[in-house]
């Protein structure tokens, strides 16, 4: 399996140096040159397996320079219920009830764990469910690709004798899941970029608190897409990215998306008895890393009726998929809203998905890309149909509405980027046809929008009390390349 360049670099490159690379030299993102396909054959064969192997098995299609043995003891250390059981050992914190012993995860199975302990399906009536990705370290669905990438990270490090350091930027999520895959590991730094301000007091905390040498964090005056900016302006100089060995852990990294295609998989194979049936998947998104995953397992042949987007105010993907028109937004019209993980106006991994759409026609992406906006032709917008793609829109009122909906119906508590999802997802579902809503994170992380909906603190996993109140260590700097560029070279 050889990858290319979304911008026309035709250059074929393994697995194993994209995973370390980050961009691609041209300034695009790394695709496979095609995309592997899966039978009804293959489905049926692994309906059933272990969440760990089942991430095995859909890994090594695309992943042919690291040893199968290798490879399948990754999986089998990262995808553990002592490690995606955070969530699930008290029932107070999840209401699915069956799988969930009080005693904890770790102790219901002696083998790999199913694919219900690692990504359960919480049924909220006929035909819809979440499906529970928020179970892991840092209580977001960042966790299910950043363990692995963490574990990815360090046996090609050891294996090559090199180090790297990770420059990253987050909205809320991919710092902490991040700096929690990363911390302790050998040969990995972390310099996690964060819109001062913009997070939630316990997204901050999960952060700021971490002490450990290998773990850099920079809060920058700005908002989510001056970070993202940043990270890419350092990226694109090659000779500084080169010297100071910089890589990315965002998820313009290919390795954390091909992670997250496999939880696609196991929503799939909980939700259907046979390959014959389909499933539409409603995804939170802003930075549309996570439901580009869920393009490319339709791509692959995963049985997908609809890949529906769900976004806040920030609402540059709708009128994309409504309109055919991008255009992302500046600072002072990204909007600071009740879901901020979502406060996104420029989606990174937005290109892949257009280069799929202009039939990886790299010259076109390039020019598209190169400007501020595009708008698409009739046609063009004509063929976003044939990838399965619809949108919609929540606002602040309409996540309150349905976090106390999904609370009195269900007796099930969501976080508001949930929520954005399960609005939409009631909005678009089809006759016959089961909808899963990817859960992003626990709703501990966001007390201050569950009491405004329901009058009452979501309950927090144990160890997680007062994390707000430990002490933070953070630096602050103006949303420009240069300090940034200064502050690495001063501590690799």
């Amino acid at each position: 399996m050889k990858y290319i360049s979304t911008r026309g670099d035709q250059t074929e490159r393994g697995f194993s140096d994209i995973l370390l690379e980050g961009l691609a030299p041209d300034g695009g993102l790394y695709l496979p040159k095609t995309y592997p396909q899966v039978d009804a054959a293959t489905l049926a064969r692994w309906r059933g397996l272990a969440y760990a192997d089942l991430a095995f098995e859909i890994l090594s299609l695309y992943i042919d320079d690291i040893p199968a043995d290798d490879l399948h003891a990754i999986t089998r250390r990262v995808y553990t219920a002592e490690i995606f059981g955070k969530g699930l050992i008290d029932p107070q914190v999840r209401r699915d009830g069956a799988s969930c012993p009080p005693g904890g995860l770790s102790k219901a199975w002696d083998g790999p764990a199913p694919l219900s302990a690692i990504t359960p399906l919480t049924w909220l009536g006929e035909g819809i469910a979440l499906q529970g990705l928020s179970n892991g370290p840092t209580l977001a669905f960042k966790d299910m690709a950043m363990q692995l990438l963490g574990a990815l990270f360090e046996y090609e490090l050891g294996r090559r004798g090199e180090t790297l350091n990770i420059l990253g930027a987050t909205s809320g999520d991919t710092g902490s899941a991040a700096e929690y895959a990363m911390r302790g590991r050998q040969g990995v730094r972390v310099f996690m970029l964060s819109p001062q301000g913009r997070m939630s007091p316990f997204q901050q905390a999960q952060m700021f608190s971490l002490q450990d040498d290998n773990i850099h964090n920079i809060a920058v005056d700005g908002v989510f897409d001056d970070c993202q900016d940043i990270v890419k302006a350092v990226s694109n100089d090659l000779a500084f990215k080169r010297e100071h060995r910089i890589g990315t852990v965002n998820s313009i990294n290919w390795a954390r998306l091909l992670a997250q295609v496999v939880y696609y998989f196991a929503g799939y194979f909980q939700a259907t008895k046979t390959s014959a049936d389909k499933v539409s998947f409603t995804v939170p998104s802003g930075n549309f890393g996570n439901v580009c995953a869920g393009h490319v397992a339709r791509q692959m042949g995963l049985p997908i009726a609809k890949l529906v987007v769900a976004t806040n105010e920030n609402d540059v993907l709708d009128e994309f998929f409504r309109t055919g028109a991008y255009r992302p937004r500046g600072t002072a019209d990204t909007h600071e809203t009740s879901s901020p993980s979502m406060d996104i106006s420029k989606a990174s991994n937005f290109e892949r998905f257009v280069f799929d759409l202009l039939g990886r026609d790299g010259a076109r992406v390039t020019q598209h890309f190169g400007g501020k906006h595009f708008q698409l032709d009739a046609s063009e917008h004509a063929d976003i149909g044939a990838f399965g793609f619809v949108s919609g829109r929540s606002t602040h009122a309409d996540r309150i509405a349905t976090i106390r909906r999904c609370h009195a119906e269900h007796g099930v508590v969501i976080d508001p980027h949930t929520a954005d999802g399960l609005k939409v997802a009631l909005e678009k579902r089809e006759p016959g046809v089961t909808m899963l809503v990817l859960e992003t994170a626990l709703p501990a992380k966001f007390a201050a929008t569950i009491h405004e909906a329901l009058g009452i603190e979501p309950p927090r996993p144990a160890g997680l009390e007062g994390i707000e109140q430990l002490p933070k260590r953070v630096t602050l700097m103006p949303a420009e390349v240069d300090p940034v560029k200064a502050y690495i070279h001063a501590h690799v």
